[in-house]
């Protein structure tokens, strides 16, 4: 037993499982813990190291167990110097994977918080985390001795070449940035393109922006490039709130000003009751044309956003409808009268 124990190569092992059993202990009892009373607090910014440095503990722990089996007995210079230095890689590398989930985090709370969107576009995460791992490597590099100089300079040589081969990927990139940076199309944003398609938009990502269509519910993808350089109506800019209008006509025996109050009432009651209509703005009826067969208006009435107009008309037709007919209102149907000169009238003969 004793022969056992002074065994050199159970002493490493010894050091390696317990090295990376701790770490599973700490893992499994101290962060989630840790967890478990960030997730009791309001504050966000525990949440998010906690579980950006998840696996850390066990990754550190398990690489120091396995130094300290280094120092047990003779090793060749070379194995403990590769050894070390994939440690080192090793150590440093996945301190540099969660320091990018935080930072990639950071970036989601902070924009949540000032731009008041569910969550930050894919694309500006992403570019936040490959800064953070870029920089990371760098840091790895220099560990290891190699030249930084030299590496950039390599990187910007190449990097033409990469670029004159990817044209179409780098311009959808940059088109993304500049849709983000503009603030002129936002997540969650309803916007109408010059081609027709419209929707929410979804995401910004490095290579298109998703929208989610209206009323089906698929999932549009158009190109970064495309969006930037084409002509987009936004429906949520300055506001989400809209005017909808619809033309009615009526009879020209009516009487005006009477037709006027009775769509002003129905056009008060249709926005103060129906889910989605705005109270704090008046409807506005307004006559504009004298038609073929008859007096045509239009009734403009405010609602909360551009999903709130169906059913806001849908009611608004079927009150207005019912009120004309009370009312005695009459909306005519199109007659259109031919007068055809140098063609004599027909007589009727009495027989």
């Amino acid at each position: 037993m004793t022969e056992f124990l002074e065994n050199l190569w159970v002493i490493r092992v010894a050091y390696v499982v317990g090295g990376i059993a701790l770490g599973f202990l700490v893992e499994s009892v101290v962060v989630r813990r840790l967890h478990k009373l960030a997730e009791r607090t309001r504050f966000k910014w525990d949440d998010l190291l906690i579980g950006s440095f998840r696996g850390v503990a066990t990754t550190w722990l398990g690489a120091g167990g396995v130094y300290l089996a280094l120092t047990v007995g003779d090793w060749n210079p070379l194995v403990v110097s590769w050894v070390g230095n994939v440690l080192m890689v090793l150590v440093l590398g996945i301190f540099v994977i969660a320091a990018s989930r935080a930072v990639g985090g950071a970036v989601e709370v902070l924009s949540g918080r000032a731009g008041g969107v569910i969550k930050s576009p894919t694309l500006v995460v992403n570019l936040a985390r490959i800064a953070v791992s870029i920089l990371g490597l760098f840091i790895i590099l220099q560990n290891l001795g190699i030249d930084i100089t030299a590496a950039i300079t390599a990187m910007g040589i190449g990097g033409i070449a990469v670029a004159l081969a990817l044209q179409d990927t780098l311009g959808n990139l940059f088109a993304g940035v500049q849709i983000i940076l503009s603030k002129q199309v936002r997540q969650r944003d309803y916007i109408r393109l010059s081609t027709g398609e419209e929707g929410w938009v979804s995401d910004v990502k490095g290579r298109h922006t998703t929208i989610q269509t209206w009323p089906d519910g698929n999932l549009l993808t158009v190109p970064n490039s495309v969006l930037a350089s084409s002509i987009v109506k936004n429906f949520s800019m300055p506001r989400s709130a809209l005017w909808v209008t619809l033309e009615v006509g009526v009879s020209y025996a009516s009487d005006l000003a009477h037709v006027e109050a009775v769509a002003m009432e129905v056009a008060k009651e249709v926005v103060g009751e129906v889910e989605g209509g705005v109270r704090g703005e008046d409807p506005i009826v307004r006559f504009h044309t004298f038609g073929d067969s008859s007096i045509n208006f239009d009734v403009r009435m405010m609602v909360r956003d551009f999903r709130s107009q169906a059913p806001v008309k849908h009611e608004f037709v079927k009150r207005l409808h019912v009120r004309f007919n009370e009312e005695d209102i009459e909306i005519p149907f199109p007659i259109r009268t031919l007068v055809m000169k140098g063609v004599p009238t027909p007589r009727v003969v009495d027989e």
